[in-house]
């Protein structure tokens, strides 16, 4: 059963690794880690991760768009070095499938959670950083981050919804945002969530989402678009 889950974890990554414990460590939630007192888990990991991801990504756009000022750049890196968007390399990457937890989080929406599926990439980064060293970790990241790097650079990229709306709508002063939490539903293992966004005490969009906060993004995503068909 081990060697049948490595196998299949090394090919979803499309990583043969020398060490494959560092692998099996680097998909292991803290939860899981509470139950088999002899497993590792993967926060050290994810620490060492975030160090390589930023050096890395750095690096790519300080050698690759010299016409872009320290402040373009540090936007820039703002946009692909974020929650959102290792949420969206570890969907990818099918990470919340591979990671290995307890049954407790998983019947919580651990296996949808933003936070948690983000952590992993980092930890999956070191991983690699550790078991290949920083050049073939680099490429692999170059590589996985591609289509986010062109978006960031060409500002086609909001990956955080909430965050482009509250600029959006506070650029001529303070606007009241609130996102209001109306129902859940489904099972435990798949709940899904469901939000009100209220502008200035008006409602004004919905969204819903596997997690609180993917719905809280979607209605602000909604909100956006709205606004923006407004401008036209």
């Amino acid at each position: 059963m081990y060697n049948f889950y490595l196998k299949e974890a090394e090919e979803i990554i499309g990583i043969k690794f020398n060490e494959p414990k560092l692998l099996i460590t680097a998909l292991t939630h803290s939860s899981y880690a509470n139950q088999h007192r002899d497993e590792e888990y993967n926060e050290r990991f994810e620490f060492l991760g975030d160090a390589i991801l930023q050096v890395c990504i750095t690096e790519y756009l300080f050698l690759n768009f010299k016409e872009k000022s320290e402040g373009e750049l540090t936007k820039i890196r703002s946009l692909i070095v974020c929650e959102n968007s290792l949420y969206e390399i570890g969907k990818s990457l099918n990470l919340g499938y591979l990671l290995r937890m307890s049954k407790g989080e998983e019947l919580t929406g651990g296996r949808e959670r933003v936070s948690l599926i983000a952590d992993a990439v980092e930890a999956l980064i070191a991983a690699i950083y550790l078991d290949k060293g920083l050049e073939f970790a680099k490429d692999y990241i170059i590589g996985r981050f591609e289509d986010i790097i062109k978006r960031a650079i060409n500002n086609d990229i909001i990956l955080d919804y909430k965050t482009r709306l509250q600029e959006y709508l506070q650029k001529n002063g303070e606007i009241s945002i609130v996102y209001e939490l109306i129902k859940f539903e489904g099972p435990p293992h798949r709940r899904k969530f469901y939000t009100k966004l209220i502008i200035d005490n008006k409602e004004f969009t919905c969204g819903e989402g596997y997690s609180k906060k993917e719905s809280e993004q979607n209605a602000a995503k909604a909100a956006l678009k709205s606004l923006e068909e407004i401008d036209e």
